[in-house]
């Protein structure tokens, strides 16, 4: 599958980026946790060039604490600053911007000015409203909140921007679009609730069987194929249509909006193997 959602706003957000990384110091790279190597968008190394810049994994509460931690081991590998968050703990946001005033080189005189980049739904105004210990910047859990830059000035000579989501036109190949659609970064007028869902029955099945048993007790043995899970789930949730069968539509959002709860559980959608080792999860 290859997913084409690409709001007009987002195309002038790259132009105002483009224009505003020359004059900040430091950029934090917001990732998702679950996927940190499909919720990267390549644009940002493009125009990041120069500027330091730590890549922050973001709602791990939600996140496969295992994984996570493989995660941070992958990108040290790769001599690339990173650290693992939960956005709405505060002592894991003052981390992170810490971690950003130590590591960054300019005059100390001025002030810090620090830019928040990264995909859509990612967490990135809840890190500054974290920060700021109010809410200053929209949150949601639908992407693009963020319409346009905004700048909040914090305590120790610092100013944070808060950008709008960006994605790429094109989001190939089909591993990340089903990984982004799944997570929620993606609008779901943009996708196939069925589609999504069969691919994250099938990694639910596959790499947390005890989650989705727990989860979902009316299973009484593990289903071995996507179709029968979510019949199951429909079945168990009333979602049938006249004749008594499942409407797939409808216990594919039961589905997958527990996914994107963390209601099924911690779970990651991908991790440092699959990106070194499976040609379908590569760029």
């Amino acid at each position: 599958m290859t997913i084409q959602w690409f709001p007009g706003h987002m195309l002038e957000t790259e132009k105002q980026l483009k224009k505003a990384i020359s004059k900040v110091d430091a950029v934090l790279e917001i990732l998702d946790a679950r996927l940190p190597h499909a919720s990267a968008n390549p644009f940002v190394n493009k125009i990041c060039t120069g500027k330091f810049r730590i890549k922050v994994l973001n709602k791990t509460d939600l996140a496969d604490p295992e994984q996570t931690a493989l995660w941070l081991k992958y990108f040290e590998t790769k001599q690339v600053p990173a650290i693992a968050i939960c956005g709405t703990q505060k002592s894991d946001a003052n981390a992170v911007l810490k971690y950003c005033v130590n590591h960054t080189d300019r005059n100390r005189a001025r002030k810090l000015k620090v830019m928040v980049l990264g995909i859509p739904n990612t967490g990135k105004s809840t890190i500054l409203n974290t920060l700021a210990g109010k809410k200053i910047a929209k949150t949601g859990n639908e992407p693009a909140i963020t319409r346009q830059q905004q700048r909040t000035s914090l305590n120790n000579n610092i100013d944070m921007y808060d950008t709008p989501g960006i994605l790429w036109p094109v989001i190939a190949p089909r591993q990340r679009a089903y990984i982004l659609a799944a997570s929620g970064a993606i609008s779901d007028t943009a996708i196939d609730y069925t589609d999504i869902a069969f691919f994250t029955a099938a990694l639910l099945i596959e790499r947390y069987p005890d989650l989705l048993m727990g989860r979902f007790p009316f299973l009484e043995t593990l289903p071995t194929d996507e179709l029968t899970l979510i019949e199951k789930i429909g079945t168990a949730r009333g979602h049938l249509k006249k004749g008594g069968h499942v409407n797939l539509h409808k216990a594919s959002e039961v589905l997958i909006r527990e996914l994107r709860s963390g209601k099924i559980g911690k779970i990651s959608f991908e991790t440092p193997k699959d990106i070194e080792n499976d040609e379908t999860f590569k760029d």
